[in-house]
């Protein structure tokens, strides 16, 4: 474990740093600086490593820290715009000028790079995020050897193309444009055919997730990683209806619309409740079901957890859920 691992960091500490620089790293993606007012130094952070900004909506949205682990002066995120999707980004990158500033939580890290003689690395598009802190770590800490396959749609919506060129070595970047035409997608299955001895470390959209999960199960499952913190999971689809929730404990129902989460109607509401990567990756917001019927979104839960849980930062109910709260 490095020192930066060690460092003990309270969990709910606040950092309101001034955005440095912003500016465009793809068609889309917005890329942001945010350094102390002050000059002072940063909280570290480990690779794959994310922070939650307050957005102007008054809600939160995680973001992988793509800088180098070394660095303390400053933290650097990329943010895709969302057209589809709750708001957030795109009131981030508008308000997200130089000299404003943003409220943000410490480093948390719950796609930590593991010990492991080699890696292959997985990215789909925004996905590059802390695969690229990742690449950044090891290229300064020696030799171990990696490999990255980095899947988008095109160039003009490719971030972080130069800086993969500059860190990418001896065959150890494969960049792959299907043109958004599934039959042009990238075969991974001989990456994946024979088991070897590295770990697996995948970010991206969900289709790309589950193709790496249905091509790494006969992987040992401590070997193959993952993390969406893409709208995949939390963009409003066109079969969504409003429902309600009604609180077992503390009583009262509460309204759910069309593009709010239970998380963010109960917060408003001003009842407490944990959360981390909002995204249905990490499972911190996992709440008791009662009773109802929950349309499952989460990449948490296994089949018998879903009985009687749900991730309430992006799954949905049909008709009234009763929770344990």
């Amino acid at each position: 474990m490095d020192t930066q691992e060690r460092t003990a960091i309270p969990a709910d500490l606040s950092l309101v740093l001034q955005v440095q620089r912003a500016g465009p790293a793809a068609d889309g993606i917005q890329l942001i600086e945010l350094r102390d007012p002050a000059g002072a130094d940063l909280p570290p952070f480990a690779p794959g490593a994310h922070i939650a900004i307050t957005v102007p909506t008054g809600a939160t949205r995680t973001y992988s820290l793509c800088g180098d682990p070394a660095e303390r002066h400053r933290y650097v995120v990329a943010v895709k715009r969302e057209e589809r999707g709750r708001g957030g980004s795109a009131a981030l990158i508008e308000a997200a000028q130089p000299g404003s500033t943003l409220t943000v939580s410490a480093p948390r890290n719950l796609f930590a790079l593991p010990a492991a003689p080699s890696y292959v690395f997985v990215a789909g598009g925004i996905g590059i995020t802390p695969i690229l802190s990742m690449i950044r770590h090891l290229r300064a800490g020696g030799s171990t050897p990696w490999h990255l396959y980095y899947l988008t749609r095109s160039p003009a919506v490719t971030p972080f193309l130069a800086e993969l060129s500059d860190l990418g070595t001896q065959g150890q970047v494969t960049v792959h444009h299907d043109g958004g035409d599934p039959d042009q997608a990238f075969d991974l299955w001989p990456v994946f055919e024979v088991p070897t001895k590295a770990h697996v470390l995948c970010c991206g959209p969900r289709p790309l997730m589950d193709a790496v999960r249905d091509m790494t199960g006969h992987w040992p499952g401590s070997a193959v990683h993952f993390e969406d913190f893409g709208s995949d999971l939390v963009r409003p689809r066109a079969d969504d209806a409003p429902f309600t929730v009604a609180l077992a404990r503390t009583g009262g129902v509460l309204d759910i619309p069309v593009g709010t989460s239970v998380l963010e109607v109960l917060r408003a509401a001003g009842h407490r409740a944990p959360s981390s990567c909002e995204s249905g990756t990490c499972g911190t917001c996992r709440t008791r079901v009662l009773a109802g019927d929950v349309d499952h979104r989460d990449l948490v839960l296994a089949p018998a957890e879903r009985v009687s849980e749900m991730m309430i930062c992006v799954s949905r109910g049909r008709g009234q859920v009763t929770l344990d709260l």
